[in-house]
């Protein structure tokens, strides 16, 4: 398994959910981190408890906004002279019929869940082909039912995006993980719960912490070996 100490690692979404039980576990390991969020509150809380462990650098940006996008790829590449794990865990969710669906909900999905992870791994590439780094892409295990048109559209995109990056930067020593998740409890899956009208039952859903252990072994492997998708769910059904 890869020792993760001192190694460099820049997480988006850190500060909730998926993107804050990666940047804990990373920090336990010694990781040093830079770690994104949109809530500089939460952000700060989460570098507090990191800071424990690791050495931390927190990012506040918008990834919708274009401006801010681009000012933290340039901090990234500045701050950082090699990339050794880069993952993306920011994300959106949006509700309703095509027939009704605001465009502009459409925008902001495509904007954090796509565009995002697609320019800050074009910013970062010289940086993760020094370290010989790996790229993760936090996805959903989504189907394109009825009312998430536009958040399936996006994340199947993404898997696409991935696959490219994995085929254009394998060659340079990058290795790339899509990681298909079921419905975890974050509060994004909360407020999911709360728009389907379901009980939430925490208990009953992936945890966090279970999804971070699964990505911190697949991109510890030894570089004999690439996990290029993996999928993980709630072992109890809805």
């Amino acid at each position: 398994m890869r020792d993760f100490k001192d190694h460099t690692a820049v997480v988006t979404g850190a500060s909730s959910g998926i993107g804050r039980a990666l940047a804990l576990a990373l920090a336990a390991e010694g990781a040093r981190l830079h770690l994104v969020g949109r809530d500089a509150e939460r952000l700060a809380a989460v570098a507090s408890l990191a800071r424990e462990t690791s050495s931390v650098t927190t990012h506040r940006a918008d990834l919708a906004d274009d401006a801010e996008l681009v000012a933290l790829g340039d901090r990234l590449s500045r701050e950082s002279e090699s990339v050794d794990l880069l993952v993306h865990a920011a994300g959106v969710y949006g509700r309703g019929p095509v027939a009704e669906a605001p465009v502009a909900g459409l925008d902001t999905q495509y904007r954090v869940n796509l565009r995002a992870p697609f320019a800050l791994t074009q910013a970062l590439v010289p940086r993760l082909q020094a370290a010989g780094g790996h790229v993760v892409f936090v996805n959903s295990a989504v189907r394109a039912s009825a009312g998430v048109g536009s958040y399936a559209a996006t994340k199947h995109a993404l898997r696409v995006l991935a696959d490219a990056v994995r085929e254009e930067l394998g060659p340079l020593g990058v290795r790339v993980l899509t990681l298909f998740v079921g419905r975890t409890a974050t509060p994004m899956q909360r407020a999911i719960h709360g728009l389907e009208g379901r009980p939430w039952d925490p208990a009953r859903l992936l945890q966090p912490e279970d999804v971070a252990a699964c990505v911190l072994h697949a991109v510890g492997l030894p570089r004999t070996a690439e996990v290029t998708e993996l999928t993980v769910r709630p072992f109890r059904r809805l």
